[in-house]
């Protein structure tokens, strides 16, 4: 067994405490990793406040997850020792259903498990990236290029993927207009990815405040969704909109905004339902969808994308103990 020392929260809406847990020993597909930096995804506040059912405490949240290999198991035939690598949102899957086979992990039919706050298949717990150690299964850890900075590269393993995955499904490109709403975490990545892909980029958050970022990372239009004229201006306009946000929208609205056939894609979670008009839908043949993640395959894809065109998420480097302080500063 490898020891390890982590934060752990004891209870829903506990501070942190640091103590020590024991990583299982290295099974023949099995990489160890020194992890050097975790992301703070909102959904580790979620989980950590016990806001999502199922919370299994103590917790060790942490799924954006960069570091270097430091051992392999006896099998290992894709990492070495020294080399920089990544985990993200879920550390195993069956392997065998249609869509582990597709390279589609994140729809396992068996149950996917989670990096953290999830029974692995002995029915152990997992505990994540606010840890100075992991254990993974070779099949879920990715490379980092040299390129991108470890520090840089961690929140691409959750923020990044969760935007690059539907923006590549739903075609985001050439000839296609895109609007990114929501210019916060997985905004500001969604953006960078979208103006790579060569998509028309719009972004829409609530005021005009943050315009000249969004111009920074790659938009060509911003528009405040406060200002009632933004929904005549752009009516009919888009193929697609990412919904980045996770608070209630008035879907109708936003449904207005796009073209015949156009989709309305969810990557935000709200706490509550979500309600709309059928017609909004029906007479233009509109769509609302959502997004999870992606699978490993198209997670280094994501990687390598970001690295080729420099895509990288405006971050701020914090120590261990500043965490209870990070969580309060974004709430």
């Amino acid at each position: 067994m490898c020891n390890t020392r982590v934060l752990s929260v004891p209870s829903a809406k506990a501070p942190f405490e640091k103590t020590t847990i024991q990583r299982r020993p290295l099974r023949p597909d099995d990489v160890l990793i020194e992890i050097k930096f975790s992301g703070i995804c909102h959904s580790d506040i979620h989980s950590a406040h016990g806001e999502w059912t199922g919370g299994i405490f103590p917790m060790v949240p942490g799924h954006e997850i960069a570091g270097v290999v430091t051992a392999v198991g006896s099998e290992v035939m894709k990492f070495a020792v020294g080399e920089r690598v990544g985990v993200g949102c879920y550390v195993d899957s069956c392997g065998e259903c249609e869509y582990c086979l597709k390279g589609e992990e994140q729809f396992c039919t068996k149950g996917v498990v989670a990096t953290y706050n999830s029974l692995d298949y002995d029915g152990n717990p997992t505990y994540g990236g606010y840890s100075q150690k992991i254990v993974v299964t070779e099949r879920f850890v990715v490379r980092i290029p040299d390129s991108l900075d470890l520090d840089v590269a961690s929140p691409l393993l959750c923020a990044g993927i969760t935007t690059y995955s539907p923006l590549k499904h739903w075609n985001a490109g050439p000839g296609k207009k895109v609007a990114i709403l929501g210019m916060g975490g997985l905004g500001h990545v969604a953006i960078q990815f979208a103006h790579a892909m060569g998509a028309e980029v719009t972004v829409l958050s609530r005021s005009r405040n943050k315009e000249s970022e969004a111009l920074s990372f790659g938009a060509d239009h911003y528009f405040a969704t406060n200002d009632p004229a933004t929904f005549t201006t752009l009516a009919g306009r888009f193929d697609l909109i990412l919904n980045t946000v996770s608070a209630n929208i008035d879907v109708d609205a936003y449904l207005s905004l796009l073209r015949v056939d156009g989709t309305l894609v969810n990557v935000g979670a709200p706490a509550e339902p979500s309600q709309y008009n059928v017609f909004s839908l029906i007479l233009s043949r509109r769509s609302i969808a959502g997004s999870l993640v992606g699978g490993i395959p198209e997670t280094q894809e994501m990687l390598d994308f970001a690295a080729q065109h420099g895509i990288a998420p405006k971050i701020e480097v914090i120590r261990a103990d500043q965490v209870d302080e990070a969580y309060e500063r974004i709430l």
